[in-house]
């Protein structure tokens, strides 16, 4: 089973809005979430790009990594839905803002754990975007130009330091880390150090695509001229990130070099400046800070997917208010996308109860379980305003409205 799996946020409350344009507005992060739910079904489900080869192959591999970024991207969004997006709350009606993304985080972490627990074969992402959802909290108040700026930061000096702590506790056990030392560090599961650092949507690495969801939440995305901008700003952060990593794979002195004497699958500089098909070197290397694969964790990485997020989320924004007629097509991918959190849990359970590893992987199952969740959400929302698991959420974190 392909290790990548994206997590969902719970569609959030919609607050009040002003015209149909904001109305489009938050119709088109449904359609984002709803095809990045689609993505991960066929990272999950789909047929191995790495043995389907042809154009199936490649449209498999750009679901791989790209939508667990634009979920972790669409998670910023909805902390500032839920905090006050163009006006941050303040005072009661802020406290309890708080408080309430704060037990979704919790609730997250819970429900993310139980399903690593189960035994399911995915790499569960919600206690990941739990503990995210904590991280970025105490930002919410902030405006869209330091948040962006953040976010930049956090890029450029994140998954450097990831690769040099994990480098020097885990790997090295120079801090006394590694897997036997006194400060062991656990590689894989639902603690804090792999949530933090060492799991496979590490908190550290991550936590920019969040900021940067934050960032452009804040904007006024009712005007196309904003959305046009973020189209062709996404656009040009995916050139910068898979080219820039492309350039130093082919050409930067001693990058190859450094990744082949890490025992780098040969030839896998030829894709791992977009794909993850080539897979991980052997041993730890400095040559892998240069590769932007979709789960690299570096800085080109980021860089790349965020502007992958960015270009899918305006797109779908222009879309749904420029094209009447695919926003009523587009209608069932939007209902599935109301309810990510739902479309996520189920997609794991079935997985876990159809097989699990055994389960394997091809574009008739893929198609079944796309068709599969799309029916039950479009009959769902024709009668309920949330999914299943949504309005539990709801009513979870309802006590955050007893906040003085």
């Amino acid at each position: 089973m392909t290790q990548n799996a994206v997590a969902t946020a719970p569609a959030p409350a919609v607050e009040p809005v002003a015209d149909a344009r904001s109305t489009g507005r938050l119709i088109g992060v449904d359609l984002a979430r709803g095809l990045a739910v689609f993505g991960m079904y066929a990272a999950h489900v789909g047929p191995d790009p790495a043995t389907a080869g042809g154009v199936r192959g490649f449209v498999m591999e750009l679901a791989h990594g790209r939508s667990s970024a634009l979920f972790a991207f669409l998670a910023g969004f909805s902390v500032v839905l839920m905090t006050g997006r163009r006006v941050p709350k303040t005072g009661r009606a802020g406290r309890q803002a708080v408080a309430k993304v704060a037990l979704r985080a919790v609730v997250l972490l819970v429900l993310g754990t139980a399903l690593t627990m189960s035994g399911t074969p995915v790499e569960v992402i919600l206690a990941f975007y739990g503990l995210y959802f904590l991280l970025v909290l105490p930002l919410y108040r902030l405006s869209a130009r330091t948040l962006a700026e953040i976010a930049v930061v956090a890029a450029l000096v994140l998954p450097q330091l990831l690769y040099f702590v994990v480098r020097a506790v885990y790997y090295d056990g120079a801090l006394g880390g590694g897997t036997t030392g006194p400060l062991a560090w656990p590689r894989t599961g639902d603690g804090l150090v792999p949530l933090l650092f060492t799991g496979s949507y590490p908190a550290l690495s991550w936590l920019p695509f969040v900021i940067a969801g934050m960032a452009v939440a804040r904007l006024d995305l009712a005007d196309t001229a904003v959305r046009i901008r973020l189209a062709v700003t996404g656009v040009g952060l995916a050139v910068l990130g898979y080219g820039g990593s492309w350039v130093a794979l082919h050409h930067l002195p001693g990058v190859a070099r450094a990744l082949g004497d890490a025992g780098f699958q040969a030839g896998g500089t030829g894709t791992a400046w977009w794909s993850d098909v080539a897979g991980l070197p052997e041993e730890d290397t400095w040559g892998w800070l240069f590769v932007a694969a979709p789960h690299s964790e570096t800085t080109l990485s980021i860089v790349a997917n965020t502007g992958v997020a960015v270009a899918v989320l305006a797109a779908c924004l222009l879309a749904v208010d420029a094209l009447p007629r695919f926003r009523r097509l587009a209608g069932p991918v939007i209902a599935v996308g109301s309810m990510s959190l739902t479309a996520y849990v189920l997609h794991i359970v079935a997985i876990r109860f159809l097989g699990g590893d055994e389960l394997p992987q091809s574009t008739l199952l893929l198609l079944a379980f796309v068709a599969g969740v799309t029916a039950f959400a479009a009959l769902w929302t024709r009668f309920f305003r949330r999914g299943p698991l949504e309005a539990l959420l709801q009513r979870a974190t309802k006590v955050a409205e007893r906040v003085p």
